[in-house]
């Protein structure tokens, strides 16, 4: 009964996280998927030679691409939108004025959560069947990359909001390209890791290859469906 309260009160509140209503926004959130899988195919390669040196040097890479995206796609936490809509000559000014400062905070801000849910993240692989007392900074490395695709977006736009991770966490937000890409990249790297038991003796199949693909895969298929085909509706697990 409780659950069903505390559903009904989401189903009233909580609403889709919008895109910027820019061009310059809507090109980017397009473009941003291609620019992750390109980076990925071509790095991948060497991701298989040397898991720990090619995720290292790829976090660079990607936090750029992350803070980009965010940045030009995403309103921060505690945005509105309505001064974009209804256009008063005092809130231009202010929106002007303190829009811009407010979204490298907010990146920055962002970017430190990441860094602490990555030992969490970490502590959830192993509990998932990651190596616990080897490959360690394999895992540690894996789960800054799915801190990055999957968490960096959500505290972007949510900040420390309770009330939205109480609900994040219940998987009961509703579906966006921000809540969509975090589910898919962790359901992705989740499923990554069936073909690693398979004895099928591919070099590929060592750890973190394919829980990383996964998530990467998860991620862009979550993210378009969180735009195209799902946006506005629940999970339902009950």
């Amino acid at each position: 009964m409780a659950s069903a309260t505390a559903k009904g009160a989401y189903a009233k509140t909580s609403l889709p996280t919008d895109l910027l209503p820019t061009d310059l926004a809507r090109i980017v959130s397009q473009t941003h998927p291609a620019l992750l899988l390109a980076a990925y195919y071509i790095r991948f390669p060497a991701f298989v030679a040397d898991p720990v040196s090619t995720l290292l040097g790829s976090l660079l890479p990607l936090a750029v691409i992350q803070i980009v995206y965010a940045t030009i796609c995403l309103p921060p936490t505690g945005s509105s939108m309505k001064p974009m809509r209804k256009p008063k000559i005092g809130a231009l000014k202010k929106t002007t004025a303190e829009g811009p400062p407010g979204r490298p905070l907010t990146a920055f801000f962002a970017l430190l959560l990441c860094l602490v849910s990555v030992p969490i993240l970490t502590i959830l692989q192993v509990l998932f069947g990651a190596p616990a007392t080897t490959h360690i900074p394999h895992t540690l490395l894996s789960s800054a990359h799915l801190a990055l695709l999957a968490i960096f977006p959500l505290v972007y736009v949510h900040g420390a909001d309770s009330g939205k991770w109480r609900e994040i966490a219940s998987f009961y937000s509703p579906i966006d390209e921000v809540f969509g890409g975090a589910v898919g990249c962790l359901l992705g790297a989740w499923l990554g890791a069936v073909p690693i038991p398979l004895d099928w003796d591919r070099e590929w199949q060592k750890w973190p290859v394919t829980i990383v693909t996964g998530a990467y895969a998860g991620y862009l298929v979550g993210k378009a469906a969180g735009v195209w085909l799902l946006k506005g509706k629940r999970i339902e697990l009950d």
